[in-house]
C-alpha cells in the first residue's frame, strides 16, 4: 500500500497556487462558484496525487489576508508545506504570514515552489531566488529545494514530482501523530441525497472503519461510521494521512462544523482552559499581554480566548512563556499539539505555541512549585513527560487513555510507562471508597498526608480535652480535597501506625488530654456520679447543674471520659459507666441463657431501673448484638458470646 501524507500549499494571493495543484493532479480546488467568478481562492480545496511509494493528498489553502482563517483551518495536519511565490512579483505580505503560520504549527519539511516563471526573464529568476533563501533562513526551509515551474506551460512539473517524491520518501512521522486513536479535524461539512450527513477532513492520527462509534466534538454525541472515502473512492477504513468523507449516522449536517472533530469514544474531552507555552513572533507589531484576548486557531477550530501569564505582565515579540488559555467556547486538543495565535483587531498573525496540558485546572500565579514543573511537559523523554502528567492530575482519577491524551502517547506505549512508573514507586495505588485502588503520583499522596497530619494537629489542638478526632470533621476541614482521598490516606495511615484509631476517628500517636485542675476535678465528680447512678444515669444538665458549671463546659469533659472507656454512650444524653456496661452483660447473658426470653418490664426489674431508662438499653443491647428483639421478648444476640469473651461491644 501507498504511503499516505498530507501536503499543504502556502503562499501570497495570485501566485499560482491553485492553478499549480490543477496542472500536477487535473483537479481544480475551487469548487464554489464566487471562486470561480473572482478568480481567487476562498477556502480551502483538496486534491490527490500518486507518486507511486507515496499517496499525497493536497489541501489547497487560501492566499488572500482575509481568509487566513480558512488557511489555518487547511494548514493543520499536513506533513509537508508547498510554499508558492511568484517570480513576476517575489516574496509579498502573505508569503511572510504563511511562513510564520507553517512554522508555529511546527511543519516539519518542504519546500518552495518559484511560479509564473514563464512571465520573468531568467536573471530576475535568480533574485528572487536570492529573496526566498534569505526569506526561509533560520526556518525548516533553509536549505530545502527551490523548484521553477509554470502551471501554463508546464515546465518544471516533472522536476516538481521528483522533488515532491523524495521528500516523502524521507518524511518521518510528526512528533503529534505519537497517539494511535483515530482523530480527524472537520473542515467541511454537508448532505448528499440518499446518504445523509458528510464530513470531510484529515486523519490525523489512527484508524476508523465501517460501522465504528465515534465521539463527535466538543458536543460529545456519539455517532457511527456508515461508509468511507478517500479521494474519491469507497474504502472499508480511513488512517492516519489520508484525506476522508465519512458519512455519519447520528447527527445532522447542520450540527456539525468546520472546527469540531472526530475522535475515538473517551480519547479528546472539550475543554475552556489549557496550559500552553507560546512565543510571539520577532517580527510581531505587539506583545502578548496578561489577560489579552486573542484569537485561537486550534486544528480547524478558531475561538477567541483569555491569556493568563504565569509571570509578568506581558510577553514581548522574539519570546517565550509558559500561560493558560481561557476558551469562550469548548475545544479539544491534544498534548503537544501546535496553535495559532492572531490579535483580536485588527487581524494579525502574532504568536503561537504548543499545548501542555489540554484540560487543564487552574495554576495560580503564586504555585511557583507547579509552573516550574510545566517544562518537563515539553520533555522528549516519554517518561518523564508521563510522570509529570500524573502529578498534574493531582488528586482527580484518570486513566491510561487520559494519559495518551494529555502526555501524547499511544495506548501500548502508555501502558508500559504506568506499569515501569508503578515498579519504581512513582506512582502508588490507594484504596478510595471500598472501591478498587486508584493510583496517585507518589509526590501527591505525600504532600496530602503532610496537609493531613498538620490540620489534625490543628484539631487537636482546637479541642485538647479530646483524645481523637472524627475522621468526619477532619476531611471537612480539607474540604479543598476529595474526602475520598482524605480517607483512603488516613486508612493506610492508622495500617502503617503513623495515627491510631478506629472506622469513625483517628489521632496522632500518644495525644493526651490536657485538662486544668478544675477540669480534672470535674471529671472525677462526672465519673462518680454515673458510677453511683447505676442503671438509672444522670442527664448532663443535671450534672452540670450540680457542679455549678455550663453544661456547655461539661460536654467535653464527658465526651472525654467515652473517649477514655470510662463512659458509653447509650443514646442522645444517656450515658453509662463502663462498670455498669460490663455489669449488664453479664446479667443479661446469664438470665438469658435461664429464661427463654425477657420482656422490658423483666429487663427493668432485672436492672432495678425504671422504663425511662430500660426502653433505651434495650435497644442499645439489640444494636450491638448482645441481644436481638423478637415479638415483645428479648433473646441473646448473635454477637453475646463474643462480648462476653472480650468485653468489646460497639459501644466501647
Amino acid at each position: 500500500m501507498p504511503r499516505q501524507l498530507i501536503l499543504g500549499t502556502a503562499g501570497h494571493i495570485d501566485h499560482g497556487k491553485t492553478a499549480l495543484v490543477r496542472a500536477l493532479t487535473g483537479i481544480d480546488t475551487d469548487r464554489l462558484e464566487e471562486e470561480k467568478l473572482r478568480g481567487i481562492s476562498i477556502d480551502i480545496g483538496f486534491a490527490h496525487l500518486d507518486l507511486g511509494e507515496h499517496h499525497l493528498g493536497i489541501v489547497d489553502v487560501p492566499g488572500h489576508e482575509r481568509f487566513i482563517r480558512n488557511m489555518l483551518a487547511g494548514a493543520s495536519g499536513i506533513d509537508l508545506a508547498m510554499l508558492v511565490v511568484a517570480a513576476d512579483d517575489s516574496v509579498m505580505p502573505q508569503t511572510l504570514e504563511h511562513l510564520a503560520i507553517l512554522k508555529l504549527l511546527g511543519i516539519p519539511r518542504g519546500l518552495v515552489v518559484l511560479s509564473k516563471i514563464d512571465l520573468a526573464e531568467a536573471s530576475w529568476l535568480d533574485l528572487v531566488e536570492e529573496d526566498i533563501r534569505e526569506l526561509v533562513k533560520g526556518s525548516f526551509l533553509e536549505g530545502c529545494p527551490i523548484v521553477r515551474t509554470s502551471a501554463t506551460t508546464g515546465q518544471g512539473l516533472d522536476d516538481l514530482k521528483q522533488t515532491l517524491a523524495e521528500l516523502c520518501a524521507h518524511a518521518g512521522d510528526r512528533p503529534k501523530e505519537a497517539g494511535d486513536q483515530f482523530r480527524l479535524a472537520i473542515d467541511r461539512a454537508f448532505v448528499l441525497q440518499g446518504l445523509g450527513t458528510v464530513v470531510t477532513g484529515t486523519v490525523w492520527s489512527g484508524t476508523a472503519q465501517l460501522g465504528d462509534e465515534l465521539a463527535l466534538l466538543p458536543e460529545g454525541k456519539t455517532v457511527r461510521v456508515r461508509s468511507l472515502q478517500t479521494h474519491g473512492t469507497d474504502v472499508e477504513c480511513v488512517t492516519r494521512g489520508q484525506r476522508a468523507a465519512i458519512n455519519l449516522m447520528g447527527a445532522h449536517h447542520s450540527e456539525i462544523e468546520r472546527g469540531n472533530e472526530l475522535a475515538a469514544p473517551g480519547y479528546l474531552k472539550p475543554t475552556r482552559r489549557m496550559t500552553v507555552k507560546l512565543s510571539v513572533l520577532p517580527d510581531s507589531p505587539w506583545p502578548i499581554r496578561h489577560r489579552a484576548r486573542v484569537r485561537l486557531h486550534l486544528g480547524t477550530q478558531e475561538v477567541m480566548a483569555g491569556v493568563w501569564l504565569f509571570d509578568g505582565k506581558s510577553v514581548a515579540p522574539g519570546e517565550t512563556a509558559f500561560a493558560q488559555l481561557n476558551c469562550a467556547d469548548p475545544v479539544v486538543a491534544t498534548g503537544r499539539q501546535p496553535f495559532v495565535l492572531r490579535s483580536e483587531s485588527p487581524l494579525r498573525t502574532i504568536g503561537g505555541g504548543t499545548v501542555l496540558q489540554p484540560d487543564a485546572a487552574r495554576i495560580s500565579r503564586r504555585d511557583m512549585e507547579a509552573v516550574g514543573r510545566l517544562d518537563k511537559l515539553t520533555s522528549d523523554d516519554e517518561v518523564v513527560r508521563a510522570s509529570t502528567t500524573i502529578f498534574f492530575y493531582g488528586c482527580e482519577p484518570w486513566s491510561v487513555l487520559d494519559l495518551c491524551r494529555d502526555a501524547d502517547l499511544g495506548l501500548v506505549r502508555a501502558e508500559e510507562i504506568v506499569n515501569s512508573l508503578k515498579g519504581k514507586g512513582e506512582i502508588v495505588s490507594l484504596t478510595t471508597d471500598h472501591r478498587a485502588g486508584r493510583y496517585f503520583h507518589r509526590e501527591v499522596l505525600e504532600a496530602v498526608t503532610k496537609r493531613i497530619l498538620v490540620a489534625l494537629r490543628k484539631l487537636h489542638d482546637e479541642s485538647p480535652l479530646e483524645t481523637s478526632v472524627p475522621r468526619r470533621r477532619l476531611a471537612s476541614r480539607l474540604n479543598y480535597l476529595p474526602g475520598e482521598v482524605v480517607l483512603g490516606l488516613l486508612n493506610r495511615l492508622v495500617e502503617t501506625s503513623d495515627l491510631v484509631g478506629d472506622e469513625q476517628t483517628v489521632s496522632l500517636p500518644q495525644i493526651k488530654p490536657k485538662l486544668s485542675q478544675t477540669q480534672m476535678k470535674l471529671r472525677e465528680r462526672v465519673i462518680e456520679a454515673y458510677k453511683a447512678a447505676a442503671y438509672r444515669p444522670p442527664d448532663p444538665a443535671q450534672i452540670a447543674a450540680e457542679n455549678n458549671v455550663n453544661e456547655k463546659q461539661l460536654r467535653p469533659i464527658i465526651e472525654l471520659c467515652v473517649g477514655e472507656k470510662s463512659l458509653t454512650h447509650i443514646e442522645g444524653t444517656m450515658f453509662l459507666h463502663t462498670n455498669w456496661e460490663a455489669e449488664l452483660h453479664r446479667r443479661m447473658t446469664e438470665q438469658l441463657s435461664q429464661d427463654a426470653g425477657l420482656t422490658v418490664s423483666d429487663i427493668r426489674k432485672l436492672l432495678d431501673t425504671s422504663r425511662k431508662y430500660a426502653i433505651p438499653l434495650c435497644e442499645y443491647m439489640d444494636r450491638i448484638g448482645l441481644t436481638e428483639r423478637r415479638d415483645d421478648v428479648r433473646v441473646l444476640g448473635k454477637a453475646a458470646n463474643v462480648i462476653a469473651e472480650t468485653g468489646i461491644s460497639h459501644g466501647k
